[in-house]
């Protein structure tokens, strides 16, 4: 890749960043209070998504828990995607569009919090669980791409990045993800103090 082929992508990267800004703002601030709403109630985060979506929930579970930019008590957040026992037994037995739903099920209590995250919106597995979630009284939460997709009709909060391109949609995802960390973490050092 040569060097006007890396700032093309590099403007790309802004532009969509630009428009997460205007297009977005409003849904990031409304998910971002329920999410802090559940925590205030004695709730939990639990987050999934598949491949890099996987370790985006694992990296914003690990902000939560340990810490975002500040010392502050743990937030309470899991992500579903890190037990191999339970990824495995749930693949195997339950097929693989079930190991997060079933994760819900066992962990997920009315009031809680999924962060849901798919670039498609079509995950079978990610919808899947925001469908228990649903019936279960969690709040969903769903980060996703431009692309309408199954998972926005069963989120209660959808956080469409403005783009169909994965990258850039995932450049997107971790943007809204660190603002979100930032208005727990805010919420819950106010609370503490």
């Amino acid at each position: 890749m040569d060097l006007e082929r890396i700032r093309e992508s590099m403007v790309a990267s802004e532009r969509m960043i630009e428009r997460l800004r205007d297009e977005t703002a409003p849904a990031v601030e409304r998910a971002g209070r329920a999410m802090v709403a559940c925590i205030r109630n004695g709730g939990k985060i639990l987050l999934c998504g598949n491949g890099g979506s996987a370790a985006d929930a694992q990296h914003v579970a690990t902000e939560l828990v340990v810490r975002y930019l500040a010392d502050r008590p743990a937030i309470p957040a899991i992500a579903l995607t890190v037990d191999t026992s339970i990824l495995t037994a749930a693949s195997n037995d339950l097929g693989f569009a079930n190991v997060f739903s079933r994760q819900v099920e066992a962990i997920g209590r009315e009031g809680d919090v999924l962060l849901a995250i798919s670039t498609s919106a079509m995950s079978r597995n990610v919808i899947r669980a925001a469908e228990t979630a649903r019936a279960r009284g969690l709040v969903t939460v769903a980060l996703t791409g431009e692309s309408p997709g199954e998972l926005h009709a069963v989120a209660d909060h959808v956080i469409a990045v403005p783009s169909d391109y994965t990258p850039r949609i995932q450049e997107g995802h971790l943007v809204v993800e660190h603002i979100l960390c930032q208005m727990l973490e805010a919420a819950t050092m106010e609370q503490s103090s």
